[in-house]
């Protein structure tokens, strides 16, 4: 595992609840660290490169676009396919999280993909798409449709 840096440290939480909506949200970040904000961006791109931050992107709350119906579509594709067919299946502009996970004793599935729409049945034609995908390796699906929201952020570092 890396090591944070202070400054990285301090970067990273300073960015964890999202940029500031400023003409220039780095050089604001810049200000608050005491760096400059051409060393911001470095910093950043570093911590991409190393794989600490995925991504800096836009997060929209899906609810507030009116896409309420939220489906964790489960598959169970051969082992063999997985991988490549999950990485189609995550391409799918209305697929926001995909991943592999092993299978357990009493669970089958082992490709998980959440399915956004502003409705079930529209979150049912989506599923049948990622069908259309899977093919022949497929062998079993199922869809767990959302009932409340838990926890809407990401991981947050906390002093330390």
């Amino acid at each position: 595992m890396s090591k944070l840096d202070p400054i990285d440290r301090s970067l990273i939480k300073a960015t964890q609840a999202g940029l500031p909506l400023t003409a220039r949200p780095y050089a604001q970040i810049a200000t608050w660290l005491m760096l400059s904000e051409d060393e911001v961006i470095a910093r950043l791109a570093a911590l991409q490169d190393r794989g600490i931050i995925r991504r800096i992107a836009v997060a929209p709350n899906h609810y507030a676009l009116g896409m309420t119906a939220n489906g964790m579509s489960v598959w169970d594709v051969h082992d063999d396919h997985a991988a490549a067919l999950g990485a189609q299946v995550g391409q799918l502009d209305f697929v926001t999280h995909c991943y592999l996970r092993p299978r357990a004793p009493v669970w089958r599935y082992n490709l998980f993909a959440m399915l956004h729409g502003a409705s079930r049945a529209e979150v049912e034609e989506k599923r049948a798409q990622v069908r259309t995908i899977l093919g022949d390796a497929l062998r079993a699906d199922d869809v767990l449709y959302s009932t409340r929201i838990l926890k809407k952020t990401g991981l947050r570092l906390q002093d330390g």
